[in-house]
């Protein structure tokens, strides 16, 4: 069978799998789910020997740190899908919530109701646990999927297939809800984008090049974001103890992520107090400083900072730290250099905080805390299917509610227009 062929009868099947998942009950699509995370507990020996192939194949291939650390499922990632998907089934379904309903003068009520997008293609790279999550995501917002991972994963990802499969069977549903390519081909990825007969919308997550060929030849909708270059602020105002410890955690609890710290900012009225124990610990974690002059006249053994870091995601040990006048310089740096994905201060200035909040211009603000939450498991939303920085639609990590969309609702009782 040839690729066009392949994907339109894929196509074809998802688009009948949308009608009878719009129409489940939630009783059914939780069952799905709390089955499907059984089968993966049941299955993490087979499931880790999956990977484990896929680990030594990258490795021969010559895929980097960062690209084996997100292809890499351990105990705990294999724990932190299963308590997602309970999570997920646990979580309100949004799918026929009825909100706004209100009287208009000619006697009709008028209101909106969440309904599920359709067929939702997700293309991703590296990480196998992103199978799970979108699966379970897109059940529970009551749409079918396409899932078409990353060559690197393709072993851990039919492991991770073939337990949706027995939680969708036992709760009576249609395998083609959810449905994972089982070629690698690049070609495939080109026919699925340009498939708006079958396809509602394409969600892409991985490196920036991916994502950019994506969106510019995609016919479909595009859910995204490009790269995380995120930011943090250490004000003048700020506990120093705090962002110490804020700061460290921001860059190094996991390097390879979109929500990793890429930039720090330091109030110069502050710097001498802050980084020079924080560099020392930094180095501590074999963490390659870059830094403006001022960074570089006030701590040893750091390299110059260029343009190109100031705007640069890493994915790995690297930071940029420049040495800011104040907050003003520091909102405009961020809103110039900032992807617009998370973006965090440290202060103590309540009137600060707020107008951070107010005038960073990012998906995910945050007030003293570490950037590293910028995700849907932690947010409540039970998984994320990723993080979108457009203002249409959905903006930050995108969960349930960023799954669905809303239709005009009207009631009447034999109403007509005069």
């Amino acid at each position: 069978m040839d690729i066009e062929t392949y994907i339109t009868d894929l196509g074809s099947r998802a688009r009948a799998a949308a009608r009878e998942i719009s129409s489940a009950t939630t009783a059914q699509k939780n069952a799905a789910l709390l089955s499907i995370a059984d089968a993966i507990n049941e299955g993490r020996k087979s499931l880790l020997e999956s990977n484990k192939e896929d680990l030594i194949a990258g490795e021969k291939k010559g895929l980097d740190a960062a690209l084996q650390d997100r292809l890499e499922l351990t105990e705990k990632r294999i724990d932190t899908m299963i308590e997602g998907l309970r999570q997920v089934a646990s979580l309100d379904d949004p799918v026929g919530e009825i909100s706004d309903l209100k009287y208009r003068p000619s006697g009709i009520q008028v209101g909106r109701m969440r309904v599920p997008l359709g067929v939702i293609g997700i293309i991703y790279e590296s990480r196998p646990n992103v199978t799970c999550e979108a699966a379970s995501l897109c059940l529970k917002s009551g749409n079918a999927t396409i899932l078409r991972g990353g060559s690197e994963a393709i072993l851990s990802n039919q492991a991770i297939a073939a337990c949706i499969d027995i939680g969708l069977e036992s709760a009576g549903l249609s395998k083609n809800v959810v449905q994972v390519l089982d070629i690698i081909d690049r070609k495939a990825v080109g026919e699925l984008i340009t498939k708006p007969e079958f396809v509602d919308v394409i969600i892409p997550r991985g490196g920036k090049g991916l994502i950019e060929r994506i969106s510019v030849d995609s016919k479909v909708p595009v859910i995204k974001h490009l790269d995380g270059n995120c930011h943090l602020y250490i004000d003048e105002k700020a506990d120093v103890e705090k962002s110490i410890k804020v700061a460290i955690n921001a860059k190094t609890q996991r390097y390879g992520t979109c929500c990793t710290l890429e930039s720090l900012l330091v109030a110069e009225s502050i710097a001498a107090r802050v980084l020079p124990e924080l560099c020392e610990a930094y180095q501590a974690h074999k963490v390659e400083i870059r830094g403006c002059d001022k960074t570089q006249k006030l701590v040893e053994n750091i390299i110059a900072a260029d343009e190109e870091d100031w705007g640069t995601e890493y994915l790995g040990p690297i930071l940029s730290i420049k040495i800011v006048a104040d907050a003003d310089e520091a909102i405009n740096h961020i809103n110039f250099y900032s992807s617009q994905h998370t973006e965090s201060i440290m202060t103590e200035d309540h009137d600060l905080a707020q107008r951070f909040l107010r005038e960073i211009d990012s998906s995910s603000v945050m007030v003293n805390t570490s950037t590293r939450f910028a995700d849907g498991f932690e947010y409540g939303l039970g998984a994320e299917i990723g993080i979108s920085t457009d203002k249409l639609h959905a903006r930050g990590p995108v969960g349930l509610e960023g799954l669905t969309s809303q239709k005009f609702i009207v009631l009447g009782n034999g109403h007509i227009r005069t």
